[in-house]
């Protein structure tokens, strides 16, 4: 231990290594942003409990709190079948998708640190609309506020863990984020739990404690540097190698330095980052990323947290009990997503996602098989305790194998896989993806849940099965890579990718060539531009 950390180095292209080491200040700043996570996370945790509670839905959806209370009539999966409850939910992602196009502009031009905090001044509005809500409207304002909140977060925070964390460790730092989402859906369940048993306004203090998340992020954003990669975009070279120096606890710093201002140089000379991602050589990185979020709503992770409480609820288990179980699997992601703190730059992202996509196709085709005998449309009761018990451990299998690999990869392998030039427009289409198929996901699922019944469970497991062929054939392992090199040691070297990812240099010589050949054939060179324009 030396100098407040111990070295870790990464080896670079050509043979030199960049020195690193673990100092206080890396941690530090990587807690203080993977708050953002946490904010994150109770959002999605505290709506399912509380369009559970009876309060709620009696001031603000009467007619799902009168046909919830009916016994003997309507179907088990159709209790809660209602657009404005899950209007309720979904409008926050589709604020954030919006959002997310502002939070690209704010950081490339004012750096992570700035975005963070605008992320927190959303969140903040966002918790006094949602806590002091008198009608329907106040409440969905609240939520677009929200969203606002998480789609400036979820833009800056995962670009700023991957720019400042050593590359040995960057997967497990970077995975803090998604630890923070796991914990916050876990306080949110253990305060629904609590706030479920005052009345008539215990909901209100569900909602209004997002406000503790809320500050720490204001705060943090604050308190945090930025990250030398974006002072260095920003032309502020100095400042960016003297950051470099603190976060790294080292002088010898040059080596990352001079790649650093390499990459950013070429960023400087793309004036439309949107446009330059749809180029060849970026669709490699555009298609991953992209596949990667939808893949990780269609695993159903968002459909089962979203809607814990109400699912459990719907299934026969009564409210106390349905929150409790949602407890349960809250508790579950938790720990699960530090096994993957603890895994991922060690046994690579792949492992995790291949493993991961047997125990959820697995974990699903039970829930389904066991819905599908037990229990019936027109049934009431519910399962019997058994049956129950069997369900909830099935859910938390399934959450446990979501939570180590589709969860935090699903924002980890984007973040850092986008070249400079393009890694801000990249981090953007990522979370804008994400967020659209998040809304999709949570304004369906009730319906969904109604009309295709325990079918829906298998329709999910499908798309399992689909995503690990998917993993399987066309996913380049990252670890321990430097962020930098990632288009020279993976796509180049990919037995599918690396025909997009010739460079400039690559596309000159091979022109010059093939033109050259053309020439003595007497074919002339029309053609081989032709046969190469991307």
């Amino acid at each position: 231990m030396t100098g407040g950390g111990f070295s870790v180095s990464a080896p670079a292209a050509a043979g030199t290594e960049f020195e690193a080491k673990i100092t206080p200040i890396v941690i530090i700043s990587c807690i203080m942003a993977a708050t953002g996570g946490l904010m994150f996370g109770y959002d999605v945790g505290v709506s399912g409990g509380v369009t559970s509670m009876n309060d709620f839905l009696e001031k603000f959806f009467p007619k799902v709190y009168r046909k919830k209370n009916q016994s003997g009539v309507e179907s088990n999966y159709c209790k809660y079948d209602n657009q404005g409850l899950q209007l309720f939910t979904s409008s926050l992602y589709l604020a954030g998708l919006t959002a997310t196009f502002f939070a690209s502009y704010t950081t490339r031009r004012f750096g992570r640190r700035i975005t963070m905090l605008i992320a927190g001044i959303f969140f903040i509005a966002g918790v006094i609309f949602n806590g002091a809500a008198q009608n329907l409207d106040m409440l969905i304002v609240g939520r677009i506020l929200l969203g606002c909140g998480v789609g400036f977060a979820n833009q800056a925070v995962p670009l700023f863990l991957s720019e400042i964390a050593p590359t040995r460790i960057r997967g497990g730092l970077n995975i803090l984020f998604q630890l923070n989402v796991t914990i916050g859906i876990l306080f949110a369940n253990l305060i629904n739990y609590g706030t479920s048993k005052i009345h008539p306004w215990g909901w209100r203090l569900s909602l209004g404690l997002a406000g503790i998340p809320a500050f720490l992020l204001t705060f943090g954003a604050l308190l945090v540097v930025d990250t030398p990669n974006s002072l260095i975009e920003r032309g502020r070279l100095d400042e960016g190698k003297a950051v470099l120096r603190r976060i790294r606890g080292t002088d010898n710093v040059q080596s990352e330095y001079d790649e650093i201002v390499g990459a950013s140089e070429a960023a400087r000379q793309v004036k439309h980052p949107f446009r330059n991602l749809l180029k060849r050589r970026n669709r490699p990185q555009l298609v991953i990323a992209v596949a990667m979020q939808i893949f990780q709503q269609f695993t159903g992770i968002n459909a089962i947290m979203f809607y814990a409480p109400v699912l459990f609820n719907t299934l026969g288990f009564k409210s106390d009990a349905s929150l409790y179980s949602a407890v349960i699997t809250g508790a579950v992601n938790v720990l699960s997503t530090v096994v993957s703190i603890y895994s991922v730059d060690r046994l690579g992202r792949r492992a995790l996602l291949l493993e991961a996509g047997v125990q959820m196709f697995l974990s699903q085709v039970v829930i389904a098989a066991v819905l599908g005998v037990k229990l019936t449309g027109d049934q009431s009761e519910g399962l019997g305790k058994g049956w129950a018990v069997l369900v909830v451990l099935m859910v938390c299998v399934f959450v446990s194998a979501f939570a180590w690999s589709w969860g935090p990869l699903g924002w980890l392998i984007p973040s850092e896989t986008f070249p400079l030039e393009t890694r801000s427009a990249g981090q953007s289409v990522t979370v804008c993806t994400n967020l659209l198929f998040t809304f999709v996901i949570a304004q369906a699922f009730l319906s969904m849940l109604c009309k295709m019944k325990y079918g829906i469970f298998a329709f999910f497991s499908g798309w399992v099965l689909i995503m690990s062929v998917f993993v399987f054939f066309f996913l380049p392992e990252t670890k321990n890579v430097p962020i930098e090199e990632m288009t020279e040691r993976v796509w180049k070297k990919h037995w599918f990718w690396k025909r997009y990812v010739l460079d400039e240099q690559d596309d000159h010589d091979f022109l010059d060539g093939k033109t050259a050949a053309a020439a003595a054939n007497g074919s002339g060179g029309r053609k081989v531009l032709a046969a190469v324009e991307p």
